[in-house]
């Protein structure tokens, strides 16, 4: 196997064990009372069982994939307190561990390897959009689901991994500094319910003033303080949205480069011109940069020298 499958499909083992944990540890919070006051009685609760039955499979694949040398299960911390915090965060985790795959998928080595990952991450996608139902979303606002490249999901899970056996192979992705978007739209409503469907597809809008601070590199972070966070990039000039097919950069502004501060306007625009869907939309993803090379949804990685900070997961519906 060469190294590039190895470490890529180690990034996908480390996530598929979070996801394990993550489902098994809400239903140990939350009682069945919490649960059903957010619409969920015992059927509800047996799906997010069997999701978590779902990704022993998806580890154990992988685990016989990487076999003398998978990682295995560690620490984690979570950013939720109630039943609804919860779905909402399981939509996000399960969207860059969906996306973070499908990145690499066509660069992977080993043909093999790939059918096999495709196997998995399609099992991934329902339960990415079942989370949605289950906090109440529409169950999937866009055309397309984006892929993103490993130091992304990398950075996005990074923060979450607390403690991990001494024996776990290191992850050698690059970690960019962290990125918080302060005014992210939020889905979490006190009063939704699981639904199927909803009639309310999109929590923002294009024009919409996104405010965001971020990390400066060399911080210590994710489990055991083993990483460092990094970029190679210069000062912050660009939002970059990635959403469906679509790359845009829009220009940022109010930029304060001693607090870390800036702000950017949610573009807007169409998969594929009029009459057909908003591009930015449902789950996605925001970096800053230094610059605005064109990419594509095969070559994304390529803006990663211009990476400030994040990306971030934007809940734009």
């Amino acid at each position: 196997m060469s190294d590039f499958d190895f470490q890529s499909l180690n990034l996908a083992l480390n996530q598929e064990w979070i996801e394990l944990d993550l489902f098994h540890h809400g239903l140990a919070t939350f009682s069945p009372e919490e649960f059903l006051d957010a619409g969920l009685g015992p059927e509800y609760q047996f799906l997010i069982e069997y999701m978590a039955d779902q990704e022993v499979g998806h580890a154990e694949m992988i685990t016989n994939m990487l076999y003398p040398y998978g990682a295995k299960r560690c620490q984690y911390q979570y950013p939720f307190n109630t039943v609804r915090e919860f779905f909402d965060f399981c939509q996000k985790l399960t969207r860059w561990g969906e996306s973070g795959v499908y990145g690499f998928l066509p660069h992977l080595d080993s043909r093999a390897a790939a059918e096999l990952l495709i196997n998995s991450i399609t099992t991934e996608a329902r339960q990415q959009m079942a989370f949605r139902q289950l906090e109440g979303l529409f169950p999937m606002a866009v055309w397309f689901i984006a892929g993103i490249p490993q130091a992304w999901a990398w950075t996005l899970l990074s923060p979450y991994l607390v403690h991990c056996p001494a024996g776990n192979p290191y992850i050698e992705w690059q970690i960019f500094p962290y990125l918080n978007v302060t005014n992210n739209p939020t889905a979490i409503r006190n009063d939704s319910k699981a639904a199927v469907s909803t009639n309310v597809s999109a929590i923002s809008y294009p024009g919409y003033q996104v405010n965001f601070q971020w990390d400066n590199p060399g911080k210590n972070v994710s489990y055991d303080l083993k990483y460092q966070t990094s970029s190679t990039a210069g000062p912050a000039k660009y939002a970059l949205w990635v959403s469906q097919l679509n790359a845009t950069y829009t220009p940022l502004f109010n930029v304060d480069t001693e607090n870390n501060y800036a702000s950017a306007y949610q573009p807007g625009g169409q998969v594929f011109g009029n009459d057909t869907a908003p591009t930015f939309n449902d789950t996605m993803f925001v970096a800053l940069t230094d610059d605005n090379p064109y990419v594509t949804p095969y070559n994304l990685s390529l803006v990663n020298p211009h990476v400030v900070a994040g990306p971030a997961i934007y809940q734009a519906g």
